[in-house]
This record gives structure tokens, C-alpha cells and sequence, in this order.
């Protein structure tokens, strides 16, 4: 009987050392997981994606070592969305970071207790993911990207001086882009401008809008909008045709055919929402007291090549200020 009894308390002894150990090792190598939602792929958007990455990295947290980064995209299709945040919340994410207005949106709706991090949101206000955007008072904060609008269009009159009506397109479901479209109007009004407006509902009214659109003015304007970046082909194709200069608001979107803007750095506004999320992460942040960190000084992008295939004189401030501080596509 005493043998026995030695026997289970030393059974009871090793399974308590192997629990402890097993314990423990799931303690050291367990690692945070970061949820990471985006609307589509296209260029500015995979810049923001690269731009949190990289900083991650550079922070120390490197994927597939001692963090996890679960990536999911919508591939454009908003009804993707809801699905896919409910994912990354079942996943028990550690902290979540949006990647446009609408995948923040479905992120908001599916969890109100993970941290969650904006990645370029144009209006958190306005869209409905924060009350303030010093102390947002809830469990997101993060980073706005809104667009230099009056620098915008001060550059499009710089390059239009005579042009009688400028035209602005824009998706009316873009949470975004119907922001900026306001503020455009707004700028446009106390600049005397005449400013027409054009609205998609989908990437699929692109090509007709847009060559109605073309017929009646003279140039084109692009706010931050997921989908018309992700169609600008089709914007520029017909543009072209009508020999039209189109004005983006990204420095993406100015490669792949726009003439110029002043953009914010999408690379820049992923590394700065990595910084808020490795604040989070370490404890020295929370969501609810962490202001809004807006970006809003653009860096001069010239597309040099469609300005003289067009036919366009290049005001040589902005282009030496685009080769000096910006981005020249020649």
C-alpha cells in the first residue's frame, strides 16, 4: 500500500512538472496575432500593406517568428467583408488594423473589445468609428489620410488656367471619397471654380460615367477612392481618347495615367499605422485615449510623360519640386 501510494504522488509529482513545463512553453512561445482587413488590391493599398510590414519588422515583431499577421482581402467586394472580419475576430487577434474606410467599418461591427488601428480613414468621424478624434473613447484609433484638397486644386488651375469646368468622379458608397468630394466642392466654391460632379456607384459604371463626364469638361478630378484606383485603366483610356488630363489623388494612380497631384506617402501612412499598433502591443497605448494622428502633407508626384503626350505646360515650380522632394514619372 505504501508503495502505491509512493507511486501516485510520484505520478501526481511528474505530470505536475510536465503540465508546469508544457505550461510554460506555451507561455514563451505563444505570440500576438494581428488581424489585418483590406477592401481590394491595388497599388496605394499594397503600399500601405508593405509600409505596416516593413515597420512591424523593424519594431521586431516579424511574421511567422514572434508574431502572427492574418491577412484577408475582400478582393472588392464589400459583402466579403462582414465574413472575413468576423474571422479575424474568432481568431482571437490580438490587434486589428484596417485597411480603408469600409473594411474598418466591418471591423468596427464585428468587435467592440480588440484594439483596433485605422489604416488610412479619410473621415473616422464622419464614418462613424470614433466620437472624438483626440480621445476617440472606444476601442479604435489609428491613422487619416485626408487629402490636401486646396493644394489639389490649386495645382489643377496652375496646370488649367483657362479650363471652364473641371469635372470630379467619385463612388457615392466610398465613405472616403464622398468626404472629399464635399471638400473639393467646398474648395472649388471659394476659389471661384466651376467644379461638375460625376458618381459611380460601382467599378462597372466607370466607363460610361466617365465618358459622359469627359465630354462635358475640360479636366478630371479623383479624390482618395479605393474604386476608381483600382479601375483607373479604364478612367485613363477614355480620358486619352478624349485628351483630357485627369488630376488623382494618389501618387499610385498619377503613375498609371493621372497627370499630377500633391499625395500623401501610402507607404508612410502604413508605417505609421504599424507605430500604433506596436504601442498597443506593448502596452504604452490604449484605443480609447490615443488621438487620431492625421497625414496631411502632400508630396509633389508629376507624371512628365502624359503632361507632354497631352500637350500640358508643367508649371517648373511643381516640377522641380517634384524632382526635389516628390515623384517624377518620366
Amino acid at each position: 500500500m505504501k508503495r502505491m501510494y509512493t507511486l501516485i504522488v510520484l505520478l501526481v509529482a511528474f505530470l505536475g512538472v510536465a503540465f508546469f513545463k508544457e505550461g510554460g512553453s506555451l507561455t514563451t512561445t505563444s505570440k500576438p496575432k494581428i488581424g489585418v482587413l483590406t477592401l481590394m488590391h491595388h497599388p496605394a493599398l499594397d503600399q500601405i500593406y508593405k509600409g505596416f510590414v516593413d515597420e512591424l519588422a523593424k519594431e521586431g515583431y516579424k511574421d511567422g517568428k514572434n508574431v502572427t499577421i492574418e491577412y484577408q482581402n475582400a478582393q472588392g467586394d464589400q459583402s466579403n467583408l462582414k465574413t472575413m472580419a468576423t474571422k479575424l475576430v474568432n481568431d482571437h487577434s490580438t490587434v486589428l488594423f484596417g485597411i480603408t474606410t469600409p473594411a474598418s467599418q466591418a471591423l468596427a461591427n464585428a468587435t467592440t473589445k480588440i484594439p483596433i488601428v485605422l489604416g488610412a480613414v479619410t473621415d473616422p468621424k464622419g464614418a462613424g468609428l470614433i466620437k472624438n478624434d483626440k480621445k476617440p473613447g472606444g476601442n479604435i484609433t489609428g491613422i487619416s489620410n485626408q487629402a490636401p484638397v486646396a493644394d489639389q486644386l490649386h495645382l489643377v488651375h496652375q496646370f488649367m488656367p483657362n479650363a471652364k469646368t473641371l469635372g470630379i468622379i467619385y463612388t457615392s458608397s466610398d465613405p472616403s471619397a464622398e468626404s472629399e468630394h464635399k471638400q473639393f466642392v467646398a474648395q472649388a466654391k471659394k476659389m471661384g471654380l466651376n467644379l461638375k460632379s460625376y458618381s459611380i456607384a460601382n467599378s462597372n459604371d466607370l466607363d460610361q460615367v466617365s465618358q459622359q463626364m469627359l465630354s462635358e469638361v475640360d479636366a478630371v478630378i479623383v479624390p482618395t477612392d479605393n474604386t476608381i484606383a483600382g479601375a483607373m485603366q479604364t478612367l485613363v483610356k477614355n480620358a486619352d481618347a478624349a485628351n483630357k488630363p485627369v488630376f488623382p489623388a494618389a501618387d499610385t494612380m498619377v503613375k498609371d495615367g493621372g497627370v499630377a497631384t500633391y499625395s500623401i506617402n501610402q507607404y508612410k501612412l502604413g508605417v505609421a499605422g504599424a507605430k500604433v499598433v506596436v504601442a498597443i502591443l506593448k502596452g504604452k497605448a490604449k484605443p480609447e485615449t490615443t488621438a487620431i494622428e492625421y497625414i496631411r502633407h502632400g508630396e509633389p508626384v508629376l507624371n512628365l510623360k502624359q503632361a507632354n503626350k497631352l500637350g500640358l505646360k508643367v508649371p517648373k515650380a511643381f516640377e522641380k519640386a517634384a524632382e526635389d522632394h516628390g515623384e517624377v514619372f518620366k
